[in-house]
């Protein structure tokens, strides 16, 4: 019997844009190269659905970054709603992201990636559990596929050797990227997660700045 999926809260609940309305709001991207494609992707097994943006400033795009970051640094601006990838040469590669739906619930500081993993199984915390009953349903975890809330991908966040329990993942939920809804860990649009999880190696450092 298949698990019905895991709805986050407070999500709102409009997102589809005809892809004319999209190909109409490209120019607002004109300061950057849009390297993105939203298309349907198989992966391992399974499909992960197409992307249709409303928010065409929410694409992955290479821009300008003027900070003294080491290429390969991940930088989560948590006001903003999106998540850099620094390169050589004062580029870096912009995401967008959904956020913790409080200050309170979001990371902040320094951390590396101390492990990645492919079609994550997910726990939900103790907390989680507290906060949202109908979760204590998967105390004993749910295993990765498509209808699971950290989507194809997650990098862990750890911190002195020490599992965080913030991670960087897909969702199931694409209209909550660029928003703030999240238990507090930082989600993309499936498509951007993995090509993070591809370009970033375990030990590449993070830093979340919250204002």
């Amino acid at each position: 019997m298949k698990r019905p999926k895991i709805a986050l809260p407070d999500a709102p609940t409009t997102f589809l844009l005809s892809r004319r309305a999209f190909a109409l709001g490209l120019p607002l991207l004109a300061a950057g190269c849009v390297t993105a494609d939203y298309g349907q992707v198989s992966d391992g097994g399974h499909s992960i659905s197409a992307v249709e943006l409303t928010d065409p400033s929410l694409a992955r795009t290479e821009v300008s970054w003027s900070g003294n970051e080491k290429p390969g640094t991940i930088v989560v601006n948590v006001p903003q709603r999106r998540l850099y990838l620094v390169e050589a040469g004062g580029k870096a590669i912009r995401y967008g992201v959904g956020v913790g739906r409080s200050e309170a619930l979001n990371f902040r500081g320094s951390a590396v990636i101390g492990r990645k993993e492919k079609w994550p199984r997910w726990t939900p915390t103790a907390n989680m559990m507290s906060a949202i009953p109908r979760y204590r349903a998967y105390a004993g975890g749910m295993a990765g596929g498509p209808d699971n809330p950290l989507g194809p991908r997650a990098l862990y966040l750890y911190r002195n050797g020490h599992d965080t329990y913030f991670r960087l993942h897909g969702t199931i939920e694409p209209e909550t990227i660029g928003t703030a809804v999240s238990s507090g860990c930082i989600r993309l649009f499936n498509q951007d997660i993995i090509d993070l999880y591809n370009r970033v190696p375990v030990g590449a450092p993070v830093k979340v700045i919250q204002g």
